[in-house]
């Protein structure tokens, strides 16, 4: 994707700097064999120096590669840069993203890391808590596309889960008075921008905190693999999903537990689990059926088994066999059951 080869760039940037600068710098971003960085501290250690005078170094010795004949020499390629930005990002890329997208070398990666803080025809915006560094072209653009992204993450409630393509048309409405871009691959690189907004294992979107996106454990691999499921499974078909779907060993009885204690999740049959989301209630089929008849008043036989039989998975016969217990529930004259009061 780059036509010029970082390593050896760098080495003719550092060339015009003084031994000390050059050694500052070089530890600093990572430009050694081994790629390893330092920090002011560190560095300052080895030298006898202050941290602050460590980093007056480090300015300087930028400010030098900036006004030297090297950089002239090499203009080119931070125009190359520049060109890939708004290539990639359509005028702004988070940084992790950009890098990713340049080399997957982690020596190489310092390398063009150094090459964009000593470049000017572009800028970085530094992280925070909305937004992860990024690179920009245009301060417009960069403006226009955080401000979206803002409102994008004000759309969506704590735990709501929506797919790719229904996130990628809030970020698209949300920059229609300040920047067109209808490049899915340029939409999806400013999704990466956000640190409130994120995308989950299965690739939906939703608020960077939630459990449904940050992944944490047995219990959140198990809500979505029942939610991509979308009905109610056993146990141990929820153990084996998170197998299939995530590559994350899941023992049987650990799930079955995780599904006990997380609210959730509901007991729909036996040993099946539905979401709670889907509008199921906790309880056992007697609790279910006083529910329904303290909502509706008194209903058939049929009518009550019609209507339990959407909140749990079991026999006819069962919820039969629960309205005969007269000390909850009384027969009417007219066939129709109630709740004995």
């Amino acid at each position: 994707m780059i036509s010029f080869k970082p390593k050896q760039i760098t080495k003719s940037l550092l060339s015009v700097l003084p031994p000390r600068a050059n050694d500052v710098l070089t530890k600093r971003y990572g430009l050694g064999a081994e790629g390893e960085t330092s920090t002011l501290e560190a560095i300052g250690q080895s030298y006898g120096i202050t941290r602050e005078r460590v980093r007056q170094i480090e300015n300087y010795g930028i400010q030098s590669i900036q006004r030297s004949e090297e950089y002239k020499k090499h203009y080119d390629l931070f125009i190359e840069m520049q060109t890939l930005i708004d290539k990639l990002g359509g005028g702004v890329i988070a940084e992790h993203v950009l890098l990713d997208e340049l080399t997957d070398d982690p020596i190489i990666r310092n390398h063009l890391y150094f090459l964009l803080v000593v470049g000017d025809p572009f800028y970085r915006g530094k992280e925070n808590t909305d937004y992860n560094h990024r690179w920009f072209t245009e301060r417009k653009v960069a403006d226009g596309v955080e401000k979206a992204l803002k409102n994008v993450y004000a759309t969506l409630s704590r735990d709501e889960l929506v797919s790719e393509h229904e996130i990628m048309n809030r970020l698209k409405n949300s920059l229609i008075d300040v920047v067109k871009q209808e490049d899915e691959e340029v939409l999806r690189r400013w999704l990466l921008i956000s640190k409130q907004i994120g995308r989950n294992p299965l690739g939906d979107w939703g608020p960077v905190d939630s459990p449904n996106v940050k992944v944490k454990g047995i219990r959140d691999y198990a809500y979505l693999a029942v939610k991509r499921h979308g009905s109610p499974m056993h146990f141990r078909e929820v153990a084996e999903s998170i197998d299939n779907l995530f590559k994350h060993k899941a023992h049987v009885a650990t799930t079955h537990n995780e599904l006990i204690k997380d609210k959730r999740f509901v007991l729909v049959g036996r040993g099946l689990y539905a979401l709670t989301e889907w509008g199921y209630t906790a309880g056992v089929v007697k609790d279910v059926l006083r529910e329904i008849l303290a909502q509706e008043g008194p209903l058939s036989r049929e009518e009550l088994i019609d209507k339990v039989r959407k909140e749990r998975y079991v026999k006819d016969n069962t919820i039969i066999v629960n309205l005969q217990d007269v000390n909850i529930f009384k027969r009417l004259s007219n066939g129709t059951y109630t709740v004995v009061e």
